[in-house]
């Protein structure tokens, strides 16, 4: 009988995840993954995702299912690979992906670390994805729920991570998800999902970056993009590309934050033309075949979550970075963000917008 990890997070979608691999008959363990403490998030423990709440809910599932269950603690690597990065990538005018990275570093690294030495053969989540294998290739394909399908942050899963990982709920909807939760007598049944990054509960990221910050943060200049001074801004980390509202300029057209620039503490603004642009450079790139391709190819691209994918033209530029060039002009391209390139409902690959 092979022996699963389940990540639990004490919402409904890893919890009926579980029962689905029990009811497969698979020998289960649950687990919830600590990943910060309150004051690393400056606000009450019980608001956040990773609260005692969330765990006795978890552990209450587990129990109700007759499965072993831990806390892991991984405070230590999760503020150094997320916290510490999102903080820095602020600082240096970059918007990150802070769910992406989580997945990268810690539920498909450290949590398959955990899952080897308690002699696991698969870890198991709740996200909405699918894993298919052919001819000895693992793909990575969209949930058959498209509202709910969250392979855009997934597309740094490795071929043999996705031997070894195991999504349930791939194809199912979520109203399907929370009917079996209540026939099951679930206690986070109806819980509502999360909506926010687990260390930012509240949505106030600034508060989140002074905290961690040791540098000071410099006021600077708005700039149009002939360089005309138009107002003074209160710092880098409080804008992100795309952004319209909380500037405080007066103009007779609508003004959006166009470019940050760290080097000069500059933040130019536009309108919605100059947010438009048709290509973006790709780097620290993840082909899911393993294999990178050698020459350009077509194909769907999106550069945002909820982003419907665009056609667009690729060129590899080398194993690790790609030229992305969309068919039609695309609004707010952001550094930092993920660019996830798609054949039909199948992952190619994806990376981190530079520029």
């Amino acid at each position: 009988m092979s022996k699963v990890l389940i990540a639990m997070s004490g919402g409904v979608d890893s919890s009926l995840a579980a029962k689905k691999m029990i009811d497969m008959g698979y020998e289960c363990i649950g687990c919830t993954m600590k990943l910060y403490h309150n004051e690393d998030a400056g606000i009450d423990r019980r608001k956040t995702c990773c609260s005692l709440d969330d765990v006795e809910d978890a552990r209450n599932v587990a129990y109700k299912l007759g499965m072993r269950y831990y806390v892991l603690n991984f405070t230590y690597d999760f503020h150094e690979k997320i916290i510490r990065k999102f903080v820095e990538s602020y600082e240096n005018g970059i918007t990150p992906n802070p769910c992406i990275d989580c997945n990268r570093f810690m539920k498909f690294d450290k949590l398959f670390e955990r899952a080897r030495v308690l002699g696991c053969d698969y870890i198991a989540t709740g996200h909405y994805a699918r894993i298919e294998e052919r001819d000895g290739k693992f793909l990575l394909k969209k949930a058959l729920d498209d509202t709910k399908d969250q392979s855009y942050v997934l597309y740094s899963m490795t071929q043999d991570q996705l031997a070894h990982t195991l999504f349930p709920l791939g194809d199912m909807c979520k109203t399907q998800v929370r009917e079996l939760a209540r026939e099951s007598a679930f206690v986070n049944a109806d819980k509502p999902d999360s909506q926010d990054i687990c260390f930012v509960p509240d949505g106030d990221y600034v508060k989140v970056i002074e905290l961690h910050s040791d540098k000071k943060l410099q006021a600077g200049n708005f700039v149009d993009k002939k360089g005309k001074i138009l107002g003074k801004h209160r710092g880098i980390i409080h804008y992100t590309i795309g952004q319209r509202k909380g500037l405080g300029i007066s103009s007779s057209e609508p003004l959006y934050v166009c470019r940050i620039c760290r080097e000069s503490g500059d933040i130019i603004l536009g309108n919605k033309e100059d947010l438009m642009a048709k290509s973006c450079t790709v780097t620290d790139f993840n082909w899911i075949s393993g294999i990178a391709p050698q020459e350009e190819f077509r194909c769907r691209a999106k550069i945002r979550y909820r982003q419907k994918e665009q056609w667009a033209t690729v060129t590899p530029i080398g194993e690790n970075n790609v030229q992305i060039v969309f068919d039609d002009p695309q609004r707010a391209i952001t550094p930092g963000q993920a660019a996830v390139l798609y054949d039909g409902d199948t992952v190619i690959g994806g990376g981190t917008i530079e520029k």
